[in-house]
């Protein structure tokens, strides 16, 4: 997937059956999807793939435990279903894993063996393995830090872990194989319509030539995520808000202190939320809180209350307290919800499932949903483009579709940072062979090569330091410091490799560090808050 190739493709297409606004997981599963089904297809993102909403999750292929204790069984269900095939069809990058629930009373193991035997059972046949109640020694030997003072008994059981921005650049590549022109940093300007103010079409603008272009398509997808308002303004005689911005934060511990392959699963925080400790490349992921927020940013902050949420309930539940010096990186995600009818509703009554809104101008709208789902979402978005658009009726082929590199994999070769590329692993060991300098470190603490980021360049459209460190090799929500550490020698190779010079290198370089402190834990991020 060359950049050039894909700029050529939209050249020389006068006209295209779908477009696609927004490259992050329900984008460019529509783009596969429409793709796929032998549509025309072209998919724009303003940045780059999955820089939103797409890269900040918590890990998690799941199919919502909070959500059947709300009673909303059937998202449970599709999401379950879709869980299961995630795994079948991105089998290296989505595994099942274990969490353990410990309990604090003597009800919770009865409590939540019986709510998770219900969540096993609307699996079906795609279900990841059983729930039990398992003993306080059994908890603590899967546990080895969990907090013992006053714990009773524990609960196991299985649901998905996943790499996110890793499976978004995945399906793009998937989606370029079948046929779609997919590009990123071509942002859409305007949106084109007739003289029936029917949209026809977008204008965009190639961030890197400044050049224009204008895209004529039959049926136009707004999948933009948290940026939904935005085209919406463009779109509507009278603005309307769509989407409600709802923002989850994530601390990143070193693997001490939960060293385990089991997640630890909290269903009820101080303030009634659920919360993960979840193991994801030899590091700790903790989060993630549900807080409604007025603006929407492509580099969020989490707030200080955030933080400290997530602090004191970890050391609530870990017997090794993490402190604020001790997180290695902080990011922050914006879920895009779709706007409740009432002003002032919680974010644990704005519903999670998706909604398509098609407008009297013909464009279709996707607001809610999450990675989970991405899949059926394409679908049924591409099923409600064939209706209104009159597109000539094919069926989806997505649920047997693999994904680009997926391959079987185990608890041994996931040892090998190298995993992740799946079937392109030969292909990296390759370059490396060939050009002996891409077989330096990133960093003196970490596997990674300059070979991935050389690979991610030359084959995965990245087009900056932030591309590189944040969502193809994932340095920056590991270990900020370490990503600063490295990002010169990325910038360089950048240079290199797109053409420019060594002044694009240094702006690239100073405009990464900037971004980066948005991930550290700072006492002057504290006191200006």
């Amino acid at each position: 997937m060359k950049r050039l190739e894909q700029l050529t493709k939209l050249k020389q297409t006068p006209e295209w059956d779908v477009i696609v606004i927004g490259g992050g997981a329900s984008g460019l599963g529509t783009a596969l999807d429409a793709a796929s089904r032998g549509y025309k297809t072209v998919l724009v993102e303003a940045i780059d793939f999955a820089k939103g909403t797409s890269s900040r999750s918590t890990k998690l292929v799941h199919g919502g435990v909070r959500y059947l204790e709300q009673g909303d069984v059937s998202l449970v269900r599709e999401a379950l279903k879709e869980r299961g095939l995630m795994a079948q069809n991105a089998a290296h990058l989505v595994k099942n894993q274990s969490f353990v629930i410990p309990n604090y009373n003597w009800w919770g193991g009865y409590f939540y063996t019986t709510g998770l035997t219900i969540y096993d059972l609307l699996a079906g046949r795609l279900s990841l393995g059983r729930s039990k109640y398992i003993s306080k020694k059994k908890t603590i030997e899967l546990l080895p830090t969990i907090e013992q003072k006053g714990l009773v008994s524990g609960v196991i059981y299985q649901d998905g872990q996943f790499d996110d921005s890793r499976l978004a650049i995945n399906i793009a590549q998937t989606a370029a194989e079948n046929g779609a022109c997919i590009l990123n940093y071509a942002k859409v300007m305007n949106l084109l319509k007739d003289d029936n103010h029917k949209v026809i079409g977008v204008q965009i603008v190639d961030h890197e030539s400044g050049e224009r272009y204008d895209i004529k398509g039959k049926a136009v997808i707004n999948a933009t995520g948290v940026f939904t308002n935005a085209i919406m303004k463009l779109n509507d005689a009278v603005y309307k808000k769509y989407i409600v911005p709802s923002q989850g934060i994530h601390l990143v511990f070193d693997k001490s202190f939960l060293p385990s392959d089991h997640a630890l699963m909290i269903p009820k925080t101080s303030d009634g939320r659920v919360l993960f400790a979840v193991p994801w490349h030899d590091k700790i992921v903790v989060g993630t809180t549900d807080t409604l927020i007025k603006k929407h940013s492509l580099e969020p902050i989490a707030l200080e209350s955030e933080i400290e949420f997530v602090l004191e309930t970890a050391q609530r539940f870990l017997a090794k307290k993490p402190t604020r010096a001790d997180v290695l990186s902080v990011f922050a995600g914006l879920r895009p919800l779709a706007a409740p009818e009432k002003e002032g509703t919680s974010t644990k009554e704005v519903s999670r499932s998706h909604k398509i809104i098609v407008s009297e101008t013909g464009l279709i709208t996707i607001t809610g949903g999450k990675w989970t789902t991405y899949r059926k979402i394409a679908e049924d978005i591409i099923d409600k483009a064939i209706v209104v658009h009159r597109l000539p009726k094919k069926k989806c082929k997505t649920e047997h579709i693999a994904i680009h590199g997926s391959t079987e994999t185990n608890a041994t070769t996931r040892q090998n940072h190298l995993y992740i590329y799946g079937t392109d692993i030969p292909k990296i060991l390759e370059l490396q062979n060939q050009e002996p300098e891409l077989k330096e470190k990133l960093h003196p603490n970490y596997d990674y090569t300059m070979a991935e980021v050389a690979w991610a360049i030359r084959h995965e459209m990245a087009r900056t330091i932030d591309d590189v460190l944040a969502r193809r090799v994932r340095l920056l929500f590991l270990d900020a410091h370490a990503a600063i550490a490295s990002c010169e020698k990325v910038g360089h190779l950048l240079a290199k490799e797109l053409g420019h010079d060594e002044t694009w290198a240094q702006t690239q370089i100073s405009h990464f560090k900037t971004i980066a402190n948005g991930f550290i834990l700072s006492d002057f991020q504290k006191n200006h808050q």
